[in-house]
């Protein structure tokens, strides 16, 4: 009998049938349910922070206050995180009227109002300032001790308190989301941006991972540089609800939600996949391909070297970034895109150099709404369905299968190399 798995896809799923002989194991998040009450877990967090005095405290005397929250690309329910940060704030003596919510965006799309109304909650919308970033609203204060260009957005280096909100999840050369790195990109300019994320290249830049990565450093270079007085970060589980929060100073807050989050992300393998069905984990991370590529990324640590990883995501809105596409569809093979990327680093061409870092390693076939002639131009090998590809490929070569419906939250370890 075969075991029959849901993968998410867009907003639904998709059912994969695969035989008991094959399969490899199906590899979820360890946090299969919600540890509390959202608003116990944030007010739990907030009256204990990590590293800093209680935010109400760091409000007095303060004159404004800036809010950081993600764009609709990530999963993080700011809508809950607003309400108990904006009360903290309302105790240590700034109202409403003196705080502005700056949607951290990076280089992605703007928002409409009433997306932005549906990310920070109605009433906070109707009650404060919300604004989207630009990074054509930067202004330049200086150099990272590495010698980065600090440049980030006028609105919130002009507030006398900044507070940073953001989820906490497996990132794939950053080691995690969450903590500085609603500054940066976040709220940072593009050069800024690019001559940070040009880190991926280097040695410990790798998803999981925090202490001895580039990337994550040069991110709290700018942090401490911008001048972060406090986070609020969670850990949301596959279903997106709250299991645990942290809040606090902006690395030690961070390092602890990071804690968390390698006994909930990290699943142990006991060996690489002939092939690895992996689902990027539903909307909003398969909003577009730019988003599902780190699922992709995962997916890569499953596999074996010459196997096949079939990447399931809806990608509504397309690859999600220019750059990204043309860098895709122009390219011709994996090679060419990182040897394009060696010479001239661009970002939105950094999606697409960790791409072909995976097809380089494994065949990808791609389960998406995606033309398949544009599927094709790209690299991918398209398919209607996962199972109509898994069954094509265990027709002509039987092999094991590993099935990642959350595969951009999920870390695969071989049981040799697990531990932290």
């Amino acid at each position: 009998m075969p075991e029959t798995i849901a993968l998410p896809y867009g907003k639904g799923h998709r059912e994969l049938s695969v035989p008991w002989k094959n399969l490899l194991g199906v590899f979820l998040p360890h946090s299969v349910g919600e540890a509390g009450e959202p608003e116990s877990l944030l007010r739990r967090a907030l009256a204990g922070p990590i590293g800093s005095p209680p935010l109400r405290e760091l409000a007095r005397e303060r004159k404004s206050a800036v809010i950081l929250v993600s764009d609709i690309t990530r999963p993080v329910p700011t809508w809950l995180l607003l309400p108990p940060l904006l009360e903290e704030l309302e105790h240590g003596g700034l109202d409403r009227s003196r705080v502005r919510v700056v949607v951290a965006t990076g280089l992605h799309r703007g928002h409409t109002r009433e997306e932005q109304s549906a990310l920070v909650g109605e009433a906070v919308a109707d009650s404060v300032a919300v604004e989207d970033h630009s990074p054509d609203r930067c202004v330049s204060c200086g150099v990272t001790p590495g010698g980065l260009p600090v440049e980030v957005n006028r609105a919130v280096l002009a507030a006398d308190l900044r507070i940073c909100t953001g989820n906490i999840d497996p990132h794939y050369f950053v080691g995690y989301s969450g903590g500085a790195k609603a500054v940066m990109p976040g709220v940072s300019s593009r050069a800024a941006v690019t001559a940070t994320h040009r880190l991926m290249l280097l040695p410990g830049a790798e998803v999981g991972r925090v202490e001895g990565n580039p990337v994550r450093a040069a991110i709290e270079e700018v942090g401490e540089a911008v001048g972060i007085d406090f986070i609020l970060n969670v850990v949301v589980n596959e279903r997106k609800g709250i299991v645990a929060a942290v809040a606090g100073h902006h690395r030690l807050a961070h390092r602890e939600g990071c804690r968390i989050a390698d006994r909930l992300f990290k699943v142990e393998l006991p060996e690489p996949a002939d092939i690895v069905v992996a689902a990027a984990g539903g909307y909003p991370k398969d909003l577009n391909l730019y988003q599902a590529q780190k699922g992709l990324d995962n997916a890569r640590l499953a596999v074996k070297a010459g196997g096949t990883i079939i990447l399931v995501a809806e990608c509504r809105e397309g690859f999600g970034d220019e750059t990204f596409e043309r860098c895709m569809t122009s390219a011709g093979s994996p090679e060419v895109i990182i040897d394009r990327m060696k010479k001239e680093f661009v970002m939105g061409g950094h999606k697409a150099l960790a791409v072909a870092l995976t097809m380089q390693r494994a065949r990808v076939i791609l389960v998406s709404s995606l033309p398949p002639e544009v599927a094709r131009q790209a690299l991918f090998e398209p398919a209607a369905s996962a199972q109509a590809a898994l069954d094509e490929l265990l027709g002509r070569h039987p092999g094991t299968v590993a099935v990642l419906p959350y595969a951009g939250s999920v870390v695969p370890c071989l049981r040799s190399s697990t531990g932290r």
